[in-house]
């Protein structure tokens, strides 16, 4: 079977769902792309401009009433701790200034892996691990429900 999906729906866990994508983080920003589900079904997405997609949204296909759940998929990811908050704010500052995309947790601080802001970070005395988890960054503080 093949899934053209074209509206998104807020999360909803009680919804009843006929599949579930997982997707990578820069997946989930794309309005257009192509994927192919574990047991060989092609879903499309058609979304429109500028769609970020969040862990547990749902999507639908014109006209029909099933539903797709999106999950943030494990990807590679360097994972930022402290043991202190002041020495984590400042990782959080400073990757801040670089613009990257961050993923900002009660007690960590998640990116993309990249060798020198790790190097970095290490100097600013954090710990920094490499593992491969689902990545969920800030969509950004001017963003309305969650489209660019």
């Amino acid at each position: 079977m093949e899934w053209t999906l074209t509206e998104r729906h807020p999360a909803n866990p009680d919804a009843l769902v006929a599949l579930q994508l997982a997707l990578t983080a820069e997946e989930r920003r794309r309005s257009r792309l192509q994927a192919t589900t574990p047991d060989g079904q092609t879903v499309k997405l058609q979304l429109p401009r500028g769609t970020v997609l969040l862990n547990g949204d749902l999507l639908t296909a014109d006209g029909t009433t099933d539903r797709v759940r999106i999950v943030a998929g494990p990807e590679p990811v360097l994972t930022v701790r402290a043991d202190n908050p002041h020495n984590l704010l400042k990782a959080a500052y400073h990757l801040g200034n670089r613009h990257i995309a961050l993923e900002v947790g009660h007690d960590y601080l998640r990116l993309t892996p990249d060798p020198v802001l790790a190097h970095m970070l290490e100097h600013l005395g954090v710990t920094v691990v490499a593992e491969t988890t689902p990545f969920e960054p800030e969509v950004g503080a001017y963003q309305h429900e969650h489209s660019l």
